[in-house]
């Protein structure tokens, strides 16, 4: 726990003042404390941790889920409006901005959630639905909505998004889903 949310602490420019660092730091902290197995301890930090979720969805307008799974060195640029559903799981050196949904597409399918490889940029006001994966070193353009599979590398824009190349593709970018993802 410490050392992930020492290097957010890093990707966030040393920033305490920063909303997504703290947003990342109480998720994480939950994290910690659901794998304490004796109950007595696990409880009352459980507490808090409602409590600190609730403080940052309120002050922060972030909102990460409790069962969500964040890699190393992932950036909140800006606060407010994001929404990270409880099933998704994000790669490595992810950056997300203000305005950001990455969840399910419909209530009929509540557990079908993207997954975020490595060093994916999502930029603000995009909206990530369904059972997609963002290959490695995707960029998700400004108010995206995406729907379908990005591959490594791409670049999807607009509504729905369209997937653009910004390097050379190479065959199966895409990796596969595989129950080991989630």
């Amino acid at each position: 726990m410490f050392r992930e949310i020492a290097g957010d602490f890093r990707s966030h420019k040393r920033a305490l003042i920063s909303q997504g660092f703290w947003a990342l730091a109480f998720h994480r902290y939950g994290s910690a404390v659901r794998s304490i197995k004796f109950a007595p301890i696990r409880l009352p930090l459980k507490v808090i941790h409602v409590f600190l979720i609730k403080f940052s969805e309120i002050f922060f307008g972030i909102y990460i889920g409790a069962n969500a799974k964040i890699g190393e060195r992932c950036v909140i640029e800006h606060f407010g409006s994001i929404i990270v559903h409880s099933e998704v799981r994000i790669g490595n050196d992810v950056r997300l901005r203000q305005g950001v949904t990455i969840g399910n597409k419909s209530a009929d399918k509540p557990n079908e959630v993207p997954i975020l490889h490595n060093g994916v940029d999502v930029g603000a006001g995009a909206k990530i639905l369904g059972a997609v994966i963002i290959g490695e070193r995707a960029v998700i353009g400004a108010n995206a909505v995406v729907v379908k599979d990005v591959p490594a590398g791409a670049i999807a824009v607009g509504v729905p998004a369209k997937i653009r190349y910004k390097e050379t593709p190479s065959p199966a970018i895409v990796q596969p889903r595989s129950n080991n993802n989630r």
